[in-house]
């Protein structure tokens, strides 16, 4: 039993070291991509002709991979802190990637990211019971996130590094969790009926996926990788808790103390997030703020050579 929980362990550490070398690899091409400071959808293209980004991107999702496999077999209250250590491991490996030194105060902004999302993630309720979403609820959501992640993504052309960093990567967070929440419903739904997996659902899900992918890569290329990243490790699973809670039956900490506890870790790892969007040691490759805003065409490709 101690052999499988230390196993259990080291699967999850693997797991959150993965997802971070993934998106520190993403970076680095994110950054380095032709295009405006904020790229249009071409931009995607662009990434995943690029052997590093799509090392990076398998990386991730084995990262992904090895954090289901540790939560097979061990305690949701063991694994999920472990996972959110990724964070620390990111803020090294980008600063690494780009020679670049890690300053304390992004380690501590860091640290208190991690201990605020372990708050969240342990003191929202956990449920076994497969969840159910009809496709025009489904629709109705999804079309409400691009809504929103579209009008955030025309407002970030006006604003500096720092805040557009911070706003993409909330809006691709909420893409990302929503993909989570729509997946889940589908996998379940699949596991008594394989034909469940073709469905509108499925269709949904693929389609938050990429705009919150570009959303994310966006954030990354600002410069401001650490803020970005954290973001993403924040609202993404408060997405998935809230779209549970609010429209799959899974509930709300229970009690007063419960939800004032959670309410607090939400806060101090938001205010983490805005420390490290207010990092001074951003990449010097990120793209050099424009003195117009570009047009906000999303399907053009981009073109241009890498700085």
């Amino acid at each position: 039993m101690v052999g499988m929980l230390i196993w259990a362990i080291c699967v999850a550490f693997a797991g959150a070291f993965s997802m971070a070398m993934g998106s520190a690899l993403q970076e680095r091409d994110a950054v380095r991509a032709p295009g405006h400071s904020i790229a249009r959808a071409g931009f995607l293209l662009h990434l995943v002709q690029r052997p590093r980004w799509i090392l990076g991107t398998v990386a991730a999702g084995a990262g992904v991979g090895l954090h289901l496999v540790a939560l097979s077999a061990a305690p949701l209250t063991i694994i999920q802190p472990i996972g959110v250590t990724g964070l620390l491991f990111a803020i090294v490996l980008s600063a690494v990637f780009n020679r670049r030194r890690v300053g304390f105060g992004q380690i501590v902004a860091g640290g208190a990211v991690m201990v605020g999302l372990t708050g969240v993630l342990l003191l929202f309720p956990h449920t076994s019971q497969p969840p159910v979403m009809s496709t025009m609820t489904g629709i109705v959501l999804t079309g409400s996130v691009l809504a929103a992640a579209l009008l955030a993504y025309v407002v970030a052309h006006w604003l500096p590094a720092g805040p557009r960093a911070m706003l993409l990567a909330t809006l691709g967070g909420i893409a990302l969790g929503t993909t989570s929440a729509l997946a889940r419903v589908v996998a379940a739904a699949t596991a008594s009926d394989p034909l469940a997996l073709v469905s509108w659902l499925t269709v949904l899900a693929g389609v938050t996926a990429v705009f919150g992918g570009l959303l994310q890569q966006n954030a990354y290329r600002t410069g401001h990788f650490a803020a970005a990243y954290a973001t993403l490790l924040v609202v993404d699973p408060i997405t998935g808790a809230g779209i549970g809670a609010l429209l799959l039956g899974e509930g709300l900490p229970a009690t007063p103390l419960t939800q004032l506890l959670a309410t607090g870790a939400a806060l101090l790892a938001i205010a983490g997030t805005v420390v490290l969007a207010q990092a001074k040691n951003r990449n010097p490759e990120a793209p050099t703020e424009p003195s117009q805003p570009p047009k906000t065409d999303l399907v053009h490709t981009t073109s241009g050579e890498p700085t």
